[in-house]
């Protein structure tokens, strides 16, 4: 696929996803207070990097991408609700997320607790109620399993109470790279797992595709740091300078800004050469790596 195929391709599947998140809200016999809190975060734009990594390996496989659209849904769902708690006053304590006030902004601290709660668990039964002759039993359940080990206390949940209790210390750049690896790095991989997943790749594609995410999820971290000092507030849709006001270590002070950039260099590197170890059509996702090197927000 030529740069213009790809972008194409890319946007139709945000589309798609961006169609399917309001249905699966709407759906649900819940009480309209926690709908309409769900949705005002779900909704709120984003780069949907995840949902389109998982579309993108499932192209590099010549798969249909509309096999993955359950699973994409599911994995935004759970990445909206960490952003949910990431704001709250007893975490970050933000006023703004993608250009709009938080969620416990409007609702209230409790309902932004119980909108996040929803979209974590409802993520699994969306998964466990796809209806789709060519996903297997035994698929639907690995593909729920890995999600639980990625976003859980083993993964993404690891990353933040390991964040949190960074706070105010000196770290080693290998005690940062374990925050990024779980906090962000996991639900990145598993991103990619599920398309591969899906797409039942072999057991060599699966290795080879977790390390090129691996690299991908770290080199997206290293940006979003670097963006926290160089990004604007216009584009990034929230502050910027955060991570400098509480004093976190983040990879440009361990680094400084220009050996934070040389490694975001290294890990897109990396992740190319296990993209194409991988023997698979990479067009989109090494174009998707271009994208995490290089974006502005």
């Amino acid at each position: 696929m030529n740069r213009a195929e790809v972008e194409r391709f890319l946007q139709q599947q945000k589309q798609r996803l961006e169609n399917a998140l309001p249905h699966y809200i709407t759906r649900m016999a819940a009480p309209e207070t926690i709908k309409r809190a769900m949705s005002y975060s779900l909704e709120a734009g984003g780069k949907r990097i995840r949902p389109l990594l998982l579309f993108a390996t499932l192209h590099s496989f010549g798969k249909e991408p509309d096999i993955g659209l359950p699973v994409a849904c599911a994995i935004e769902m759970i990445h909206t609700y960490s952003l949910i708690h990431d704001d709250l006053p007893s975490m970050d304590n933000d006023d703004l997320r993608r250009g709009k006030p938080t969620n416990h902004k409007v609702f209230g601290e409790a309902m932004a607790i119980l909108a996040g709660d929803g979209l974590l668990t409802y993520a699994f039964q969306v998964i466990a109620e796809a209806n789709d002759a060519r996903i297997s039993p035994m698929t639907k359940i690995r593909l729920i399993e890995e999600l639980a080990k990625a976003a859980g206390p083993e993964g993404m949940v690891a990353g933040q109470v390991a964040d949190i209790e960074s706070e105010g210390k000196q770290l080693s750049l290998e005690q940062l790279e374990y925050i990024h690896r779980h906090k962000t790095g996991k639900m990145l991989q598993y991103s990619v797992l599920a398309g591969a997943l899906l797409a039942d790749a072999n057991n060599e594609q699966l290795r080879h595709l977790d390390l090129f995410a691996s690299h991908l999820g770290l080199a997206f971290q290293i940006r979003d740091d670097i963006l926290d000092i160089e990004g604007l507030e216009e584009k990034m849709g929230k502050r910027v300078g955060s991570d400098m006001e509480n004093k976190k270590v983040t990879y440009p002070s361990l680094l400084t800004i220009a050996g934070a950039k040389e490694k975001l260099s290294f890990h897109i590197a990396e992740a190319k050469r296990y993209l194409q170890k991988a023997e698979i059509d990479g067009s989109v996702l090494t174009y998707i790596c271009d994208l995490v090197a290089t974006r502005d927000h």
